[in-house]
């Protein structure tokens, strides 16, 4: 069996962690965006087309989806205000992993203040 050397290998943690989420967010978001453009261009080409699609998206399944879309711009938005303040505070790297835990409970809080209101609106009508 080969032994691979010490020190190589990276352990997975928290900055990885906020890297590999912010990313994916990002690579979300930006999909998000790049639909919601050509949609809203739709409305030019041709309005009752335009009003189909928007139709189309009134149902559960993209309700739900739009919790996730939440989720995702508040964790990339509070995530990129903590690599801000790794990058800029001088005792950022020190509380790097600190402030990563805080942008996950924010998240989750708004998350879930968001939630209940926004699912008896999808599910409610």
């Amino acid at each position: 069996m080969a032994t691979i050397p010490a020190g190589t290998l990276y352990r997975g943690r928290v900055g990885m962690w906020s890297w590999v989420l912010h990313r994916i967010t990002g690579v979300g978001i930006f999909f998000f965006l790049l639909v919601h453009i050509l949609d809203t261009a739709l409305v030019r080409v041709s309005p009752e087309a335009y009003n189909v699609v928007i139709e189309s998206y009134k149902t559960p399944i993209v309700g739900v989806a739009e919790l996730g879309l939440v989720g995702a711009i508040l964790f990339h938005g509070l995530n990129g205000l903590r690599v801000i303040a790794v990058d800029f505070w001088s005792k950022g790297t020190k509380f790097q992993a600190l402030m990563f835990w805080a942008v996950m409970a924010i998240t989750i809080v708004l998350v879930a203040a968001f939630t209940p209101v926004h699912l008896a609106r999808v599910f409610g009508e």
